[in-house]
């Protein structure tokens, strides 16, 4: 804290006032379990976009797959309906 500071300046850190958006008697909830709950709704969306980066990243390798495959057929001379008939 800076000893020159204004008294309004003054308010920072653990002194700083807290914001409250809703009445004590509506929101029970204690800081930790709101913090609680902001850490659980961050994992939540960290395991979807997770899931959905594997899901993105196996088609694309399904795709390369059946690209190469298909590349290779050509060289060998087949089509692609001969390809699914092998």
């Amino acid at each position: 804290m800076d000893p020159y500071a204004k008294p309004n300046e003054r308010k920072v850190g653990a002194q700083r006032p807290k914001v409250s958006h809703l009445p004590s008697e509506i929101d029970k909830r204690t800081r930790s379990e709101r913090r609680a709950e902001k850490h659980t709704v961050a994992a939540e969306r960290r395991a979807i976009k997770k899931a959905a980066r594997q899901r993105l990243k196996k088609q694309m390798r399904d795709q390369l797959k059946e690209e190469s495959n298909y590349q290779e057929s050509r060289k060998q001379g087949k089509t692609r309906g001969e390809d699914i008939m092998d």
